[in-house]
């Protein structure tokens, strides 16, 4: 028997070389918010690269017209599928034990903000990727799964900010603005600020009914006024720039985007070709020049540069030609320090002044777009203010005189177009918000017709001449599910919702059907 005893206790002091006391497998539930509020502003950055090509917010010049500058995809690719793994994976069982721990102690502030990222991952994902998994998720006795509806996925969303707008809004138990401040480096432990971006978040999700029959503006414009009151709110995730990993993605040193170039289309939403000959001030402080100093855009039917010179090339993001700019200060969003936004003051009032429009309310819609306007010239500003960058800030005066054209901003609510609200509202999210972008230029099916104007909603914007094979002549809706999550290993989940299918990315979002 002592033998045995001996044995007995020699293996469990085998075992216990894996309980680490340097790493503990108990954790305080506050310890898993920073990387996640980090992969919140960062995945959107990684599947932007590729989102901002549909939409045509940049295009990769290249020897040949690139899949997704064609409206495709990479076949057995991750391309544009970051934000599919971080929801799954990095939130995950990470967030589903962080919200955990938050309810058996009481930590109502955590615990709403858990639902707050519970429902902004869902939101990401199913406006990128239409249906997706949601009742089997994060089930670690599945080794398949079954797809949802995006409908389903709405209504998950809608439940999980609701019940953080309840958490949030309480004070009792263990709730603490000083234990969640220590891993929220978006709001610095202020429960009144998720209070207000959990609103937020709903707003952009009921603003994206607007073709279906239970769109109810006014509960989006009530959303919207519970939620940011300035851009003092704007949800903003810092970059110290120490390493690789705490450095923005868009920066020089991280070079993911240097060999990008605006499009023609951006290019002619801010330069006066789309509104009455007024260049806006902003274009000089977001986009980059030639070296001659012209702004110029890309055709994204052309190869490379086509047939301009050298010196009225667009520049790359950060001011500087060919790859240029490597320690050097950045443009806009386009710095190694920069605040990169995941929820904005001036593009939420944008989504009033559309829901204002839409509910015959023009008076209402013009304020709210004059203040969106307004908001994202402040916005600029300050982001380039965020790391002493190369672009001049825009003086008080050129701001008075862009808001005092007509052309910009109606002189009377009558004025004011669909065109207008939808036009400001790509420049105010050009560069971040890829997905609320995509979702807004699919709900406008790209080309939808300005009912005012008898002009296209976003003037300008024409589909690739020649869309990648498998499109079958079909502009793109969607991006496929996580090739190496799905398409590997999940591939009866997937034929199931058709997404074996070589048009599947094709195929019309729910969302934007009536």
């Amino acid at each position: 028997p002592l033998v045995l005893l001996a044995a007995s206790a020699s293996c469990k002091d085998f075992l216990d070389v894996n309980d680490n006391p340097n790493a503990p497998q108990d954790v305080s539930a506050n310890l898993y918010l920073a990387p996640m509020l980090h992969w919140m502003a960062t995945a959107p950055q990684l599947d932007g690269r590729y989102v901002g090509r549909y939409t045509q917010q940049w295009t990769l010049p290249g020897t040949v017209l690139s899949t997704w500058d064609r409206m495709g995809y990479d076949p057995s690719s991750d391309n544009g599928a970051q934000i599919w793994r971080d929801v799954y994976w990095t939130f995950g069982q990470n967030l589903v034990d962080m919200m955990d721990k938050a309810e058996a102690e009481e930590r109502w502030d955590l615990l709403g903000v858990g639902k707050v990222l519970k429902a902004w991952g869902w939101q990401a994902t199913t406006d990128l990727h239409g249906e997706i998994i949601v009742k089997e998720a994060i089930d670690q006795s599945k080794f398949s799964f079954n797809y949802d509806t995006q409908e389903y996925a709405y209504q998950e969303i809608q439940r999980l900010l609701n019940d953080a707008i309840t958490l949030l809004a309480r004070s009792d138990g263990a709730v603490d603005p000083t234990y969640l401040a220590r891993t929220d480096k978006m709001y610095n432990g202020d429960r009144g600020k998720w209070l207000k971006l959990a609103q937020g978040l709903l707003a952009l999700n009921l603003s994206h009914y607007s073709n279906k029959g239970t769109y109810k503006p006014a509960d989006v414009m009530a959303a919207v006024d519970r939620s940011f009151t300035s851009g003092a709110d704007d949800a903003l995730q810092s970059f110290p720039a120490t390493n690789n990993n705490d450095t923005n993605f868009w920066g020089r040193t991280r070079n993911n985007l240097t060999t990008y170039r605006q499009t023609q289309f951006v290019v002619g939403l801010m330069d006066g070709t789309a509104f009455g000959g007024i260049v806006d001030p902003r274009m000089s402080r977001m986009l980059a020049p030639a070296p001659n100093g012209s702004y110029r855009g890309l055709d994204i039917n052309v190869v490379g540069f086509g047939a301009i010179p050298v010196d009225q090339r667009p520049n790359n993001f950060f001011g500087y030609a060919g790859t240029g700019g490597l320690q050097q200060p950045g443009r806009y969003l386009f710095d190694d320090k920069v605040k990169t936004p995941v929820v904005t003051y001036a593009q939420l009032q944008f989504v009033k002044a559309e829901a204002a429009f839409r509910a015959g309310d023009r008076a209402t819609a013009l304020a709210a777009y004059r203040n969106g306007v307004s908001a994202h010239i402040d916005f600029v500003n300050a982001r380039n203010n965020d790391n002493a960058q190369a672009a001049t800030q825009i003086t008080s005066a050129e701001k008075a005189s862009f808001l005092a054209s007509p052309a910009i901003v109606p002189a009377s609510p009558a004025g004011l177009t669909l065109t207008h609200i939808m036009s400001q509202k790509y420049i105010a999210q050009w560069g971040w918000a890829h997905v609320e972008l995509w979702t807004d230029m699919r709900r406008y099916h790209y080309t939808d017709i300005d009912p005012a104007t008898s002009l296209q909603v976003y003037p300008g914007f024409v589909p690739p001449a020649t869309l990648y094979p498998d499109n079958g002549g079909k502009i793109v809706q969607r991006i496929r599910p996580r090739f190496n999550s799905e398409y590997v290993w999940n591939r009866a989940g997937l034929d199931a919702i058709g997404g074996l299918a070589l048009d599947y990315h094709t195929k019309p979002m729910w969302i934007t059907e009536p």
